[in-house]
């Protein structure tokens, strides 16, 4: 599946590790169906509200097959563009009915795209051995301390 890689990507950069991802169908629907009752919880603790075991289940299903139907508009995105790889531009795409995700989306794929531009520049600034801001105040720093 080409969203798999990108997945993980995205899982691992939300602090998520790679291994910890389930395998296999049934280990994946039982991990929403945790996941779900964990939020339930906490809503129920914030609202004073309770959520029975069946309607859990229901919202995990529910929330399971939506994700389905995403990993597939997304693959489907993807090899529209003739693309194996799912990009940031199909999960806009994806999210454009919704005004707040898609500004959310939007706003955390710039924020990855600025903090990849500084390593890319960090990187190719120590490869032609430029001192980087914080060598140079480091620098500075080890300066100013032997004059003392």
């Amino acid at each position: 599946m080409a969203a798999g890689g990108q997945e993980r990507e995205m899982l691992a950069q939300a602090g998520v590790s790679p291994p910890a991802l389930p395998r296999s169908p049934q280990r994946l629907k039982a991990a929403v169906h945790y996941t779900v009752g964990c939020l339930c919880r906490e809503v129920e603790e914030d609202k004073n509200v309770q959520f029975s075991k069946q309607s859990i289940a229901a919202i995990a299903e529910i929330t399971f097959r939506q994700c389905e139907i995403f990993a597939k508009d997304l693959e489907m995105f993807a090899r529209h563009a003739k693309r194996t790889t799912v990009t940031t531009e199909d999960v806009k795409l994806l999210a454009r009915r919704s005004n707040s995700l898609l500004k959310y989306i939007t706003q955390k794929s710039e924020e990855l795209a600025s903090s990849n531009t500084e390593k890319k520049k960090k990187k190719s600034s120590a490869a032609k051995g430029e001192r980087t801001e914080d060598q140079e105040a480091d620098v500075t720093e080890n300066e100013d301390s032997n004059m003392a």
